[in-house]
């Protein structure tokens, strides 16, 4: 095998054709509401992790569990990279009429691009939090939130942090 390039072999490099079952494909006995995604800090330095934090709301009429999906998307790179990428997930019961406030971290190392090796880029980037991949069609509503952050300073390989 001569060609590596992952064009067209796995959903991530897809283009815009999107997968017959992506990450999270199914269905719930419920429903699910996501709100207040907050990106902390929403500038950060190359080097420096995110906080993040979504609410999710049980609004249906059963107790259920979602898989609460992170996906990261670059808006410009120096290098070919995925449409986006997960970069945290959590598998959370929440009971009928309730919510819970979920906490992560993005570290600086999922955000890195291969450029003969592991390199840190500042630039713009968005974070995809909800039940499913972006822009997934699905027969259950389900809805994803977005927010933008910018990363600042030079780019570095990823070892020198």
């Amino acid at each position: 095998m001569e060609n590596y390039t992952m064009e067209g072999r796995t959903y991530r490099y897809y283009g815009q054709e999107a997968p017959l079952y992506p990450f999270g494909y199914g269905l719930s006995y419920t429903t699910f509401r996501y709100r207040d995604l907050v990106l902390s800090p929403p500038v950060l330095p190359v080097c420096a992790n995110l906080s993040v934090s979504v609410v999710l709301e049980n609004t249906g009429l059963r107790d259920s569990e979602e898989v609460v999906q992170l996906y990261l998307r670059w808006e410009q790179s120096s290098v070919p990279v995925p449409r986006w990428q997960l970069v945290a997930f959590r598998r959370v019961a929440v009971l009928a009429g309730r919510e819970a406030k979920l906490f992560f971290q993005v570290l600086a190392e999922q955000r890195a691009v291969w450029a003969q090796d592991w390199r840190l880029e500042p630039g713009t980037f968005t974070l995809f939090a909800g039940g499913q991949q972006p822009g997934q069609k699905t027969r259950a509503p389900s809805e994803v939130l977005s927010a933008r952050f910018s990363v600042t300073g030079t780019a570095r390989p990823l070892r020198a942090c």
